[in-house]
C-alpha cells in the first residue's frame, strides 16, 4: 500500500475504477483523503482493507510535541509533565475502525485504553478523537472546548477552567475525558452545549449508564456527568 501526505485542508472521498495490475490485469481500489492534524492530509488507497483492526482510518497522528502547540503559557510545568499522549482505537459512526490520540494524565492511561478496547469490541461508536491542539479546535489562537464539542470530537487533556465557572476543570489535569459531545451535551437550566444538541439515550453514541465506556471506567473509579444531579454533564467522565 502506497501513502502520500499532501498539504490539504479538505476531506475528499474519490472512487476510481481501475488500475492496472504489474501482471497486466486490472483492479478496483479508492483513494480515501483524511484529515491529519495541522492541516496534512494522508492518502490511503485500497478500499477492501482501509477501516479495519490491522488498517484504521487514521484521525489523528501526532507528534508530542504537536499534541501540545498552542498550550496555555499559564499552564504549570508539573502538569505539562503528567500528560502523556496515547493511541486508541475506536469503531465510528461510518462503520469503520479508526485510529486517534488522547492526551491524559500519566496515572490514567491504562483506564482510558481498557475503555476503549472494551468500546471497540462492542462495536460503541465514536465519532473523532483528536487532542486539543488540532487547529481545527483553535479561536483566536488558543484552544478552545466549544470548537472541539461542536466538531464533536472525544478529548481529554485541555487546560480550561470548569465551565461557567473560575476553577480549573479537572481537564486542565488530564483527568476527565468528554465523548461524543453533540450526543452527549452539558445541559444546566437553559444552557446546552454544544448548541441545539439533544441527550436521546436510544441514539447511537449516546452514554448511558448502561453504555460500555461508561460501565468500563466507573469499574476503574470514574464518575460520570450524567448521574450529577445539579447539572447534567452526559459527555463528562473523570477520576479525581
Amino acid at each position: 500500500m502506497r501513502k502520500l501526505i499532501l498539504l490539504l485542508t479538505v476531506i475528499i472521498l474519490v472512487p476510481i475504477a481501475s488500475v492496472a495490475n504489474d501482471d497486466g490485469g486490472e483492479r478496483e481500489f479508492t483513494v480515501y483523503y483524511l484529515s491529519l492534524n495541522d492541516g496534512k492530509i494522508i492518502i490511503i488507497e485500497d478500499k477492501e482493507n482501509i477501516g479495519t483492526y490491522d488498517n484504521p482510518i487514521i484521525d489523528s497522528d501526532m507528534s508530542i510535541e504537536q499534541a501540545f502547540q498552542g498550550l496555555p503559557s499559564d499552564c504549570p510545568q508539573y502538569i505539562r509533565n503528567r500528560q502523556r499522549l496515547i493511541t486508541v482505537k475506536y469503531y465510528s459512526f461510518d462503520g469503520m475502525i479508526h485510529q486517534g490520540q488522547l492526551v491524559i494524565d500519566t496515572d490514567l492511561t491504562d483506564d482510558m485504553e481498557f475503555a476503549f478496547e472494551e468500546a471497540l469490541k462492542k462495536e460503541f461508536p465514536i465519532y473523532s478523537v483528536i487532542p486539543m491542539s488540532h487547529t481545527d479546535f483553535r479561536r483566536k489562537g488558543r484552544w478552545d472546548d466549544n470548537a472541539s464539542m461542536e466538531a464533536n470530537n472525544t478529548s481529554c487533556f485541555n487546560y480550561r477552567k470548569i465551565t461557567g465557572g473560575q476553577n480549573l476543570s479537572l481537564h486542565a489535569y488530564g483527568k476527565a475525558v468528554d465523548i461524543n459531545p453533540v450526543q452527549n451535551p452539558y445541559i444546566r437550566k437553559n444552557v446546552i452545549l454544544p448548541a441545539n444538541s439533544v441527550y436521546d439515550p436510544e441514539a447511537s453514541g449516546t452514554l448511558t449508564n448502561d453504555s460500555v465506556i461508561v460501565k468500563s471506567l466507573i469499574s476503574r473509579g470514574w464518575t460520570w456527568g450524567g448521574n450529577w444531579t445539579d447539572l447534567k454533564d452526559y459527555q463528562h467522565l473523570e477520576k479525581r
